[in-house]
Formats: C-alpha cells, structure tokens, sequence
C-alpha cells in the first residue's frame, strides 16, 4: 500500500512550492542563527516548554527567532512537519494527505475530488496538484483553483478570479479573499459528479488561463 501512494504521489502530484522555502531555511539557518536545524531541535527539546505553542514563543522571546522558524523548529521538536523537508518526503505524504481527506464519512465524494482532478490536470501539462492537509490547490504560476471537501456531502471548488472583468454566475459564491487579499476568491459548491457541468469547466479554464496573464 505504502508502495501504491508513493507511486500515486509521483504521478499525479507535484512538489508544493512551500518546500522549496523550507529546503532553504533549513540550508541557511546555522549562517542565520549559529545553530542547525537538529541543534535546534535538541536544544528546544531539552530546555524548552513541553507544550508546543508555548515553545514557539520561547523560541521567539528567548532566542529572537521568526515566527516561521519558532513554528517550524517546535513542530520538529513533536517529530511533526518533516513532510516539508524535501520533495521527496512531501510527494511520500501527498497521496496520504488526498487519501485522509476523503476517508469515513467523506468517502463518497471521492469521485468528485477524482474528475476535478482529472480535469485540473487536462488544462495544460503546466498544472500541478500540490496537496495540503485540508484541500488540494491547482497550480499554475500560481494557485488557480482549489478543491476542498467542505462538509461530509460537499466539495467546494475554488477559484481565483481576482482579475476577471464582468458578471459571475449565480451559482459562484464570493468568498470574501478579494478582500482578505487570498488567491480563492469565489466558489462553486458540488455535490455529484453530475454537477461537474460545462459551466464549471469554463471556470476552471478561465481561472487557469488569468493565472498566464
């Protein structure tokens, strides 16, 4: 099984551009700060609090690092975050981030998540699916789309359209990221595969097509 993800991973995912910020930050943090990442480690583990949120902040009061370095370093501590570490590592964990998603009571709404993904990928052969915990985003130069399962019947499909110019269809719900300055800016909620109609694949075509402009 174990095998069949990692294969999976290889082949339908790409690598998340996060981990290629926390290849670097790992590479220049005894530069930055005058330890490793595993000198780190050892130390927060040894002389920090036992509670992670409480250890972010040591980190960053007592030892005057970044959030984002506090935040890494603790997850470290709890044998937490390593997925990021390397592209390998991250493309091991993807499938099992997908497979979590749509487990239990989720299950059902896999075929959706399966033909958005499919149809994602079709756009052009410049698209990536980067899983997260909570949802896959659809890369381009930049993230065009999302697909989320939302609730236990539905999957939101996200898109960001910040640059479109003119009406939206009704069925598009503003989810408010234009003002929050975050790349989904509408959605349409789906429930069957059946709904996964023409006007749905418009949008995505449009929504990967802003993203080349």
């Amino acid at each position: 099984m174990a095998k069949a993800k990692e294969a999976m991973s290889k082949t339908l995912y790409g690598v998340h551009p996060g981990v290629a910020m926390v290849e670097k930050w790992v590479a220049e943090l005894k530069v930055k700060t005058g330890r490793s990442l595993e000198e780190w480690i050892t130390l927060a583990a040894k002389e920090g609090p036992k509670e992670e949120k409480a250890r972010r902040a040591w980190l960053k009061t007592k030892h005057n690092l970044g959030t984002n370095s506090a935040w890494w370093i603790s997850e470290r501590v709890d044998g937490k975050g390593t997925e990021e570490d390397s592209p390998e590592a991250y493309l091991n964990t993807a499938a099992v981030y997908v497979e979590e998603q749509y487990a239990g009571t989720k299950e059902k709404l896999r075929p959706i998540y399966d033909e958005l993904l499919r149809l994602g990928k079709s756009l052009g052969e410049d698209v990536k699916a980067c899983p997260c915990k909570t949802m896959v985003p659809l890369y381009r130069e930049h993230v065009f789309a999302q697909i989320k399962p939302a609730t236990n019947a539905r999957i939101d499909l996200g898109f960001a359209l910040a640059r479109h110019k003119g009406k939206l269809p009704k069925r598009m719900i503003d989810t408010g990221g234009l003002a929050k300055k975050d790349r989904i800016t509408h959605r349409i909620e789906l429930k069957s595969v059946a709904e996964i109609d023409a006007e749905v694949k418009k949008w995505l075509r449009t929504a990967y097509e802003l993203d080349a402009q």
